[in-house]
């Protein structure tokens, strides 16, 4: 039998590269059009590569095993966070269209894709990311439950690409925020039964910069390519949190507003969950929001505090009862 010869298609594609050279005086970022000669089965870093060797050896990029194990190699494509080793061209780009390439986001670019790491592994350090067991020394090899393991495995899947920092929507305009690459390594220790600081490590995460800035935008969830689900792991540090006694933040405030609103007339209060988020004693704090009051009041966009109820209002009120059941 004659062997079936494989064809492979090659066609040119255009990339629009970021690129930075700090060695530059009054240096500026700009972009840079490139075509390459690729075939089908190139992926993104594969056309980076092929530019790099072949057409301009002044771009520099990260990159080591091009499996999607070392998480060195993710940018931005066409503005999302991508591990380009694992990200096909032909999934960002149709000839006659322009991929567009970038460096990761919410972190410093030190030349062309390449970005400095530091503020994301300062933040991963601030969560103190090491077993801190307590009691007395253990005499033997100490077991933890499988079924506890387990449930850490999808977590311990992370391999601090920082895609998820990249993409993240808070860090864009608060650069405190300890980010969901921390805040999902710190729930890998919560939730060890090894870990003998679970409550003061939520006490910790429960303040200032911590689980409470997360606005739950999805943006960690969507582009992380291991599947860790950063956002669930800071919802679930939420609970637990609250569980634990951090009662007093505007974050758990705000929590137990949003479900007394809906349970008590079927839809939100904006107004009073403004005015409970903040703390009702908190006169401070309420006299920090009257602006924005005042000026939703002239807009005519401040809600009434009063409830309004709606027609389905008992049948909602069953569906938070069920949930808070189905929780416990």
């Amino acid at each position: 039998m004659p062997e079936t010869e494989t064809t492979v298609k090659t066609v040119t594609a255009n990339l629009k590269v970021y690129r930075y050279d700090p060695e530059v005086g009054d240096a500026k970022p700009y972009y840079q059009d490139y075509e390459v000669e690729v075939e089908d089965w190139f992926t993104v870093l594969d056309a980076l590569i092929k530019i790099r060797e072949e057409i301009d050896g002044t771009l520099s990029l990260r990159c080591a095993c091009r499996a999607s194990i070392c998480g060195s190699c993710a940018m931005k494509v066409n503005g999302e966070a991508k591990l380009v080793c694992k990200t096909k061209l032909d999934s960002a780009w149709s000839p006659g269209e322009t991929v567009t390439v970038d460096p990761p986001g919410n972190m410093p670019v030190i030349t062309d894709l390449v970005a400095d790491f530091k503020p994301f592994w300062d933040k991963v350090r601030q969560v103190k990311p090491y077993m801190q067991p307590t009691g007395p020394v253990p005499t033997a090899e100490y077991l933890a439950p499988n079924e506890d393991m387990v449930h850490l495995a999808g977590v311990m899947n992370c391999i601090m690409c920082g895609a998820c920092v990249s993409d993240c929507t808070v860090l864009e305009v608060d650069k405190s925020f300890i980010g969901p690459a921390a805040l999902a390594k710190a729930y890998r220790f919560v939730a060890d039964p090894r870990d003998g600081k679970k409550k003061e490590r939520l006490g910790e995460l429960n303040g200032d910069a911590g689980i409470w800035d997360c606005t739950r935008c999805m943006q960690c969830v969507e582009v992380c390519p291991k599947d860790v689900d950063p956002m669930e792991r800071i919802m679930v540090m939420r609970d637990q949190a609250i569980e634990e006694g951090y009662t007093g933040t505007s974050g758990a405030r705000h929590t137990e507003s949003f479900v007394n609103s809906v349970r008590r007339s079927g839809r939100l209060n904006e107004t009073r969950l403004a005015i409970e988020s903040m703390g009702v004693m908190n006169i401070p704090g309420q006299i920090s929001m009257a602006p924005v009051g005042i000026k939703a009041l002239l807009k005519g966009k401040l809600p009434s505090p009063l409830d309004h109820k709606i027609p389905s209002k008992a049948a909602v009120k069953k569906i938070v009862e069920k949930s808070e059941e189905t929780s416990k």
